[in-house]
């Protein structure tokens, strides 16, 4: 016969039927944990809520396809479609940027360097100071270095004799790359737990049958660790999304009437657009409706992409098993 303790492990209830004695300690943190689980999800209700209901009444498809050519304060002409694309754009080219020198630091971090060792301890320092400093020091950093350094001297390489430059003034891509030191240490985090948890004996079973390191790597690890990889990519996506004092010294624009047609053209943020609607308007209660139709286009956007990113995890992990 089966006994009660059997079927419900002690660890699983607070109360314990062989001593009679109701576990208090163990109720009393179930208990706080769940409310505190509750907590997160009413105040993400709230902000939704909130959200939704004061820009639901402007967010129509003329809001979400029309254009910047009129007063960006107009609530009758106003649209956000350059935002979007310039948004869209300036997301994918960090991931882009991102994800294979992300991934190239953890599996040196991982696979070759030596855990003790003084070289693999200052990386490791760095990549934790990186994670720790604030967004709008990377917006300096970015303008300091990718437009001033990078970008200057680029112009005077290949455009000696443009007054004005290409590469050296605020534009698309380096609002990117900003995007991509800032997100760096997300990936490669995500990224050596992600090879961690390869089994040890795959490795071995490969090298064993004449595979070189490399080949191990590129054709047995890395492909198992693909999923914790596009993990990875899936959250500096979404802390990127709405990043803006990263890009406003690096390639934002305050109006623009048209979209930009290369990565050296600047580009509209929905971010940054918010920004100026709550501060830069003439009459703030006036365009309060579609600074939430902007914020809720936002919100709109980066759940789109997330939602894109685990789509596509979630099949390469189904093809993984069918193997």
């Amino acid at each position: 016969m089966v006994t009660m303790t059997q079927q419900l492990p002690q660890a699983e209830v607070p109360f314990d039927v062989r001593t009679k004695h109701f576990h208090w300690d163990s109720f009393f943190f179930a208990g706080l944990t769940g409310a505190a689980t509750y907590l997160i999800l009413a105040i993400l209700g709230v902000i939704l809520g909130v959200v939704i209901f004061n820009g639901w009444s402007s967010f129509t498809w003329r809001f979400l396809t029309g254009g910047t050519e009129r007063d960006i304060f107009s609530v009758e002409n106003a649209g956000i479609y350059p935002m979007i694309i310039g948004t869209t754009a300036r997301v994918i080219l960090m991931t882009l940027f991102v994800v294979p020198v992300g991934v190239v630091t953890a599996v040196y971090l991982t696979e070759y360097a030596h855990s003790t060792s003084v070289f693999t301890r200052i990386i490791r320092g760095a990549v934790n100071n990186l994670a720790g400093v604030p967004s709008i020091v990377f917006g300096l950093f970015g303008a300091g270095f990718f437009i001033s350094f990078v970008g200057h001297g680029m112009d005077s390489v290949l455009h000696p004799g443009d007054a004005r430059g290409v590469w050296g003034r605020p534009a698309i891509i380096w609002a990117s790359m900003t995007l991509a030191v800032m997100t760096l240490p997300v990936v490669i985090v995500a990224t050596e737990e992600a090879l961690r948890v390869i089994p040890q004996g795959l490795r071995e079973a490969s090298l064993a049958l004449g595979a070189t390191k490399l080949e191990t790597i590129i054709k047995i690890v890395l492909p198992q660790a693909l999923p914790g990889i596009l993990t990875g990519a899936i959250l500096a996506v979404g802390r990127a999304a709405g990043e803006v004092a990263p890009i406003l010294f690096t390639g934002a624009a305050y109006y623009m009437r048209s979209l930009p047609h290369s990565v050296t053209d600047q580009f509209m943020d929905l971010g940054y657009h918010v920004y100026t609607l709550s501060t830069q308007s003439p009459n703030i209660e006036k365009t309060r409706p579609i600074l939430y139709a902007t914020v809720l286009a936002l919100l709109a956007l980066t759940l789109t992409l997330n939602i894109v990113a685990i789509v596509i995890r979630s099949r390469m992990r189904a093809k993984m098993r069918l193997l």
